[in-house]
């Protein structure tokens, strides 16, 4: 293969953001890396999570509890070198759960502490390995914030499991953990806690929250737990540096996605709809203060963000029809309608318009607010 031709280093933005990075091109790797399975043989403790900042919170706190070294150095200049903890990081997202949970199976040493974090099941088949963890672990302990479906989260709790479910619109999945982990943190984490949920729950009062978002993204899940338990939410003048430099062609991604938005009346909502590459929550703020309910993000990879307000508050409804979930203001999902490249080759070249579509109609099959389903 021809890798220039996923190469978009040297592309015009304009071209950039309406296609995926070259990750998305290159075929996942067998199995996990040298590196993580050693971290998993030697491991007394593993958190799964999400790694964004909310997920990476719950592992800087767990690692903190459990008394594990810190890194030397989190200069995002200088290679980066995890220490040789006993609190092993498994990241992963919400579809890749399965696998997460089968992986951890299969290279953990038995009697392990296990702590899942950040992170919702959207189906059965994605706790179909959590009985078998159950089973090989000394404990299995979940914190999320998101909307479960009560049937999945009696699952996970007839399995032996401890679910602690906080209120997806006070508490970010950090708090969740704070609150229950029995160790006392020192401020600096209490803090850490704060801005983060301050970012996850979209307040928007500190700026610092958006420091530790973008952070989480551009940086290695690992050096970022390194960071935030030297530092806290309060990030070194290097990693500032690095976070404005990196903001430049984020502004201009964002700049691109609001010009391409097309803002309609949906189900009695005003549904702001657009395509690519971009930070979701900065393109949503910009549309709702332009008079939108509610905005969804179609990204190149075939996902998708539903963000909402004050005037919608029903996203992870919508979700929930296109093989997503997550909250009454925030959700996200990738609808089933990709089979094979053609199908990609036609979302990149029409700006995702058959998922523009599928996602409409999810908030046109919404029923009536005094027949919609309870939250979980």
């Amino acid at each position: 293969m021809n890798e220039d031709l996923i190469d978009t280093a040297d592309l015009s933005l304009s071209r950039k953001s309406v296609i995926p990075g070259a990750g998305f091109f290159l075929p996942d790797e067998e199995g996990p890396s040298e590196e993580r399975i050693a971290a998993l043989e030697r491991a007394e403790t593993v958190v799964v999570a999400d790694p964004d900042a909310d997920g990476l919170g719950c592992v800087a706190l767990v690692r903190e509890a459990r008394d594990d070294p810190v890194a030397a150095s989190v200069d995002p200049a200088e290679e980066f070198e995890a220490p040789e903890g006993h609190v092993a990081l498994l990241p992963t997202s919400p579809h890749s759960l399965a696998d997460a949970f089968e992986e951890a199976v299969e290279y953990l040493p038995a009697g392990v502490e296990v702590f899942v974090c950040d992170l919702c099941p959207d189906d059965p088949e994605d706790v179909e390995y959590l009985p078998d963890l159950v089973a090989a672990a000394d404990s299995v302990t979940w914190f999320d914030h998101h909307q479960w479906d009560d049937d999945l989260a009696a699952t996970v709790r007839d399995l032996g499991v401890d679910l602690v479910v906080g209120e997806s619109d006070e508490e970010c999945t950090t708090d969740v953990a704070l609150r229950s982990i029995d160790h006392d943190f020192d401020e600096r984490y209490r803090e850490l806690a704060t801005v983060t949920r301050d970012h996850d729950l979209w307040l928007r009062e500190d700026p610092r929250s958006d420091d530790l978002a973008d952070y989480s993204y551009w940086s290695s899940p690992e050096r970022y737990v390194a960071t935030v338990r030297a530092h806290g939410a309060d990030l070194p003048e290097v990693v500032e540096a690095y976070i404005e430099e990196r903001r430049v062609e984020k502004q201009a991604l964002i700049d691109l996605a609001v010009e391409r938005a097309d803002i309609r009346e949906v189900a009695g909502a005003t549904v702001a709809v657009t395509y690519g590459r971009c930070s979701q929550n900065e393109v949503a703020e910009t549309l709702r203060e332009r008079g939108a309910d509610a905005t969804v993000v179609v990204k190149p990879a075939g996902s998708a963000s539903i963000r909402g307000s004050e005037g919608f508050e029903r996203c992870h409804e919508v979700a929930a029809q296109v093989q997503g979930g997550g909250h009454p203001r925030a959700a996200g999902c990738k609808p089933d309608i990709y089979h094979d490249m053609l199908d990609y080759a036609n979302h990149w070249t029409t700006r995702g318009a058959t998922t523009k579509q599928v996602i409409l109609d999810a908030f046109r099959n919404l029923p009536p607010v005094e027949e919609s389903t309870p939250d979980a």
